[in-house]
């Protein structure tokens, strides 16, 4: 995207100038319920992880100590749980993501035309309720998650192994610190002993 000389805030200028406050939100209320997107991935993936970490303890007990590693999950498992996890957030909230598509792609000015000329076509949607109306009465509520496969085949592979490296990343993380503790134990030995 190319700005002029003014940048955006030109851009939003004019729309301040030529329409309301309320044309300039538009969509801001869809934007901020599609937050709860990672919130939900997150609490799933959390969620899974700690039925699973669970079930492993259950599984190993007695050979876990004090000083050894917490039981961690494999990077397969946490890529999978990822993939649940991200499907489950996208299933959830792809309604709201498709209302916000519809509210961005209304191109108003042409389409307040064509219903001033007599043809059967609704109104754009201009906030989250006119679009949920709009699909309900031309699809029905299959519509509502039209186009949810490509939504999920865009985003789980992605989210899958930003959380597989977040828990090898904590790992690594959790070994380089007792690492240093133990350097740094050691370290005050040495000079307790000098």
């Amino acid at each position: 995207m190319q700005t002029s000389a003014f940048g955006k805030s030109k851009g939003l200028w004019q729309t301040l100038s030529e329409g309301s406050w309320k044309e300039a939100f538009d969509g801001l209320g869809v934007s901020l319920l599609l937050t709860s997107n990672p919130a939900i991935q997150y609490t799933v993936f959390e969620q899974l992880k700690q039925r699973l970490l669970r079930r492993q303890k259950r599984n190993k007990i007695g050979s876990v100590t004090a000083e050894s590693s917490p039981i961690v999950i494999s990077a397969f498992a946490a890529f999978l749980l990822g993939a649940l996890s991200k499907t489950i957030a996208t299933v959830l909230t792809y309604p709201a993501i498709r209302c916000k598509v519809m509210i961005q792609a209304a191109e108003p000015e042409k389409d307040d035309t064509l219903i001033m000329n007599g043809e059967n076509r609704d109104k754009p949607p201009r906030d989250m309720v006119d679009a949920l109306k709009i699909i309900w009465k031309n699809e029905g509520p299959l519509g509502f998650y039209k186009g949810v496969h490509a939504q999920i085949l865009k985003t789980v592979l992605s989210a899958a192994l930003l959380l597989m490296i977040k828990e090898k990343t904590s790992r690594s993380t959790w070994v380089l610190m007792v690492g240093l503790r133990r350097y740094i134990l050691s370290t005050k030995e040495k000079i307790k002993q000098a």
